[in-house]
């Protein structure tokens, strides 16, 4: 266990609490405890690199906690109405279907090594940025109407197009395989 991987689990923690914090209405709060976890996920990958702390539990940690914050912040903010359901229902079926056809790989024995393609760092900055924005927004009545939506349909488009690449880099290897 590194100081980086403590880190990252120090952001697990914080999944829940950002949560209730939307739900329960605090988006000040949910927006400065999302903004102190984005702080860690620098910090714990900086001391990991400079430090060659690097471990494989971090290697799969560090994205999971990513993941499972941008997700239970997707989802909270589509309850509470601050993001349309079809995105939300969007953004946790691309990550669900990633990681369904990495199962899927492994399962029939044909392992696959996920590749992050510029569309996919691409989107992942969308949604983050979006999920600022709405939380900043509603945290301090900011008013941001027109570049929420703005961000909205480009996370939207992003997402489809990210999954789109996933898909095909998943069909490419199967066929490859043989299967």
């Amino acid at each position: 266990m590194t100081i980086p991987n403590l880190i990252t689990l120090g952001r697990v923690i914080f999944i829940p609490i950002i949560f209730w914090l939307l739900v329960s209405g605090q988006t000040r709060g949910a927006f400065l405890l999302f903004v102190l976890a984005g702080i860690t996920d620098a910090v714990d990958g900086w001391l990991a690199k400079r430090w060659n702390m690097q471990t494989e539990l971090g290697a799969y940690l560090d994205p999971m906690a990513d993941k499972l914050l941008v997700v239970s912040i997707y989802v909270a903010l589509g309850v509470a109405g601050e993001l349309p359901s079809w995105l939300v229902i969007a953004v946790v079926s691309r990550d669900i279907l990633i990681v369904l056809g990495v199962i899927l790989c492994w399962i029939i024995g044909q392992p696959m090594a996920i590749q992050p393609h510029i569309v996919s760092k691409a989107n992942t900055l969308s949604q983050l940025v979006l999920v600022a924005l709405v939380l900043a927004d509603e945290g301090f009545d900011l008013e941001l109407d027109v570049l929420r939506t703005v961000l909205i349909w480009m996370t939207a488009v992003l997402t489809a197009s990210s999954l789109a690449v996933y898909v095909r880099a998943w069909v490419a290897h199967l066929a490859g395989s043989g299967e």
